[in-house]
């Protein structure tokens, strides 16, 4: 899967989850300062990535993750693992 197919699977789950408008969802906007999330949103994007890596993250594989960059770095780390 490339970084582009990952970001465009992360605008549907911000748009569908989040009410996040798909332009904001851009590599290098901040997941807690620019798109508004909260821990809580966070776990929940964690559990709707699932699906997409094909197997179950641990919260300690999120841990460094600050920006919609870090989330495709982290997918693609997950899925080649």
């Amino acid at each position: 899967m490339t970084d582009e197919q990952i970001l465009d699977s992360l605008k549907k789950i911000f748009e569908e989850s989040f009410e996040i408008a798909a332009e904001l969802v851009v590599p290098d906007a901040n997941l807690f300062e620019e798109l508004d999330l909260d821990s809580i949103d966070a776990v929940d994007l964690v559990i709707k990535l699932q699906p997409l890596t094909g197997k179950r993250i641990k919260p300690e594989d999120f841990k460094a993750v600050r920006t919609v960059g870090d989330v495709i770095k982290t997918v693609k780390q997950l899925m080649a693992g």
